[in-house]
């Protein structure tokens, strides 16, 4: 590959210019007229505007990405994280316009996209799942009369649904039959399904995922889990590797059960198998991510590898450059979500960033998507950057943190920096004794 296009924006373009530009080749940044000045649009080798502010004006122009790509005679488009990662219907016209694009095949992010489909896929290759309606829900009458058989809390979802959109938690019959209606029309306008469908909802659950990797010779590895149960609104908000939950046997066979998940697919590229585990580490199939992941990084520092490069790799037919046996994991990493939001509502703070000065960055990966003068705006996910903590033990990483937040100068904004120092100081958390509820327990 001599040029790629980057259908993405903040600090995920920014972290793929990078390894692009290690590697020798050129990238081609899109960006939306109010992005005009960000870090990516400087860093890439050459910037096309896509379109107007709004998400659906710009980074969701399937057509114009494509005449942009062709335009600019790229061998690649990498789609990062969020906005078309997932689309099977733009990985397919890529495809044939003649572009590659950095990720599975069409067929296999539309098979595991839809959430009803992926879950009796896994349940035919043996995947343990988690107890569900199975199918798509057309009445609220039938979803009322699975939960009561489920017995409730259950959890309403969109089938088509990704991170903690399209996703309401059910205590009783009473909140099903609020929830039902909007959460379908949400469902439709956000993802372009209004199917739903019914989950018991797992208590005192962790978020466990696993990270694969297969390549167009049909071999498949691992690179070990990430622990991802401290959310809000569930979506993630820390992450870490490894679990400090999970025992030996019980991690063990995680491994080998998303790797006959990913191999049921006929997987390629990289991809995360998420489950969610109970007490007594039971652990039940969730979903799969078919692209990069928000939280790659974790992983990148506790193995050593490039993620994009190998997907880069992969993607342009080459086999997984090393053996399952030759991939190890080495300390600890935790990585956190730094957002321009209210540590206490989780509300967006949009605005300019007056003052950002990272200090004490000793060892610590800092992948930012701004820099001081900038401006987050409405329109898209309020992340600013994210911080990465690797060293020999988790207390040792615990403590790098604490000493980063406590002494990170930003203004302009509000950030979760608090949140993460009342996190840090918790007991609970500092044993590694935490659930998906933590943030909603405080």
């Amino acid at each position: 590959m001599q040029k790629i296009l980057i259908a993405n924006r903040g600090e995920i373009a920014l972290r793929i210019i990078k390894t692009c530009h290690q590697m020798g080749i050129e990238t081609v940044a899109i960006y939306s007229e109010a992005d005009k000045e960000m870090p990516f649009v400087k860093a890439a080798s050459k910037a096309v505007c896509v379109g107007e502010a709004p998400v659906i004006k710009s980074y969701l122009q399937v057509d114009k990405i494509i005449e942009i790509a062709k335009s600019e005679k790229v061998d690649a488009i990498h789609p990062g994280y969020g906005f078309l990662s997932e689309n099977g219907a733009f990985a397919e016209r890529a495809k044939m316009e003649g572009i590659i694009f950095i990720g599975p095949d069409a067929e296999i992010i539309k098979l595991m996209g839809d959430k009803i489909v992926s879950r009796k896929t896994m349940e035919k290759a043996g995947v343990p799942v988690v107890p569900g309606s199975g199918h798509g829900l057309k009445t609220i009458e039938e979803a009322c009369s699975l939960s009561k058989q489920m017995n409730y809390p259950v959890m309403l979802k969109a089938s088509s649904g990704g991170g903690g959109i399209g996703m309401v938690l059910c205590e009783n019959e009473q909140a099903l039959i609020k929830a039902f209606a909007s959460t379908k029309s949400r469902a439709l306008s956000y993802f372009g399904s209004d199917e739903v469908f019914l989950e018991k909802y797992i208590t005192k659950a962790r978020h466990i995922e696993v990270q694969v990797f297969g390549d167009q010779q049909g071999n498949i590895v691992h690179l070990f889990e990430r622990d991802c149960s401290i959310q809000r609104r569930h979506q993630k908000v820390i992450e870490e590797s490894p679990s400090p939950f999970l025992t030996e046997a019980t991690r063990k066979k995680i491994y080998e059960t998303a790797l006959i998940a990913a191999k049921a697919v006929g997987y390629t590229n990289a991809g995360t198998i998420e489950f969610l585990v109970d007490e007594k580490e039971n652990f039940y199939f969730l979903e799969m991510n078919t692209r990069l992941q928000v939280e790659h990084p974790v992983t990148e520092m506790i193995t050593g590898i490039d993620i994009v490069e190998w997907q880069i790799r992969i993607a342009q037919g080459e086999p997984i450059p090393i053996l399952q046996s030759q991939i190890t994991s080495t300390g600890h990493a935790i990585e956190f979500r730094l957002y321009a939001e209210d540590p206490v509502r989780f509300l967006p703070s949009p605005g300019k960033i007056t003052k950002l000065v990272w200090n004490n960055t000793t060892d610590i990966r800092i992948d930012s998507g701004y820099q001081e003068g900038n401006t987050v705006t409405p329109y898209y996910d309020p992340m600013i950057a994210k911080c990465i903590f690797h060293g020999d033990t988790r207390e040792e990483v615990i403590k790098a943190a604490e000493r980063f937040f406590n002494d990170l100068e930003i203004e302009g904004i509000k950030t979760n920096a608090p949140l993460f120092l009342n996190v840090l100081g918790n007991e609970s958390f500092q044993h590694g004794n935490y659930t998906t509820n933590f943030l909603s327990n405080k």
